[in-house]
């Protein structure tokens, strides 16, 4: 039995690289977790309404953060689809329970797009209270300056981005609660957040797993799914569970046989 355990083990450490690499792979695209941190709220952005807002502001209720840019060929739109059906299925009001707040961390982006971009998903998601889901552009610094509060790490490439997926509960005072990783969330999941969120009560998340399946191809300029990092998470892990069983079959024939 020790020997077993210690063939496994070792296969461990050979395989569980591989897989997390598959997960968050570098280091200057990341998400990295400021719980209890107050965002700077004094920031200045311009509205989806071309107005000069600040978030102290903005934020006077629980509030979800989510970071996109608004050309994105990625994982941005599937993300606001993501909070937009969490938005559809919640029993709370937006708007006046909590808010959404989308931020453009692409200097390029302007409040024009940002209004676009809004009229897509509002009239989808929420036309009966557009008014709690704020997009926001602002200048290259303010977004350093925002992203690194909250830790959310971007790489730019060309004029596109890699960057991770994941929303951020805000307190009403701008304390950071909690993060919620992918681009798909649970109604239940973002209830308990915004519960949390008006408490002000930071919580960690259970499973951190970033959701950066997507890769830029230089020769055609965009993003793509990476199908190849898809399919050797899966080999591997079947791998491992092959190994085990093979590992742990042997023993019960042994046994049977004394």
């Amino acid at each position: 039995m020790r020997n077993f355990f210690y063939k496994l083990f070792v296969l461990s450490l050979i395989i569980s690289p591989q897989l997390y690499a598959q997960v968050d792979q570098s280091e200057e695209v990341q998400v990295v977790e400021h719980l209890g941190d107050t965002i700077p709220l004094d920031l200045k952005f311009v509205s989806d309404k071309s107005d000069t807002v600040t978030l102290r502001q903005l934020i006077d209720k629980p509030t979800i953060l989510s970071f996109v840019y608004f050309d994105c060929p990625g994982l941005c739109s599937p993300l606001l689809e993501g909070v937009g059906d969490v938005i559809r299925k919640s029993d709370l009001v937006l708007g006046k329970d909590y808010q959404v707040i989308t931020v453009s961390f692409n200097f390029r982006d302007t409040p024009e797009k940002a209004k676009d971009k809004k009229k897509r998903f509002v009239e989808r998601y929420s036309a009966d209270n557009g008014d709690g889901w704020i997009f926001l552009t602002t200048d290259s610094s303010t977004i350093y300056e925002i992203t690194h509060a909250t830790g959310f790490i971007t790489k730019a490439v060309g004029f596109d981005f890699i960057h991770p997926s994941a929303i951020i509960a805000i307190s009403p005072k701008g304390k950071i609660t909690r993060y919620l990783y992918g681009i798909t969330f649970l109604p239940m999941d973002v209830k308990l957040a915004i519960a949390e969120a008006n408490e002000g009560k930071a919580r960690p998340t259970i499973q951190k797993i970033l959701l950066m399946c997507y890769s830029y191809d230089q020769e055609n300029q965009r993003f793509g799914l990476d199908v190849t990092k898809i399919i050797g998470t899966v080999i591997a892990f079947f791998l491992l569970l092959f190994i085990i069983i093979y590992l742990v079959k042997p023993r019960k024939k042994n046994k049977n046989n004394e």
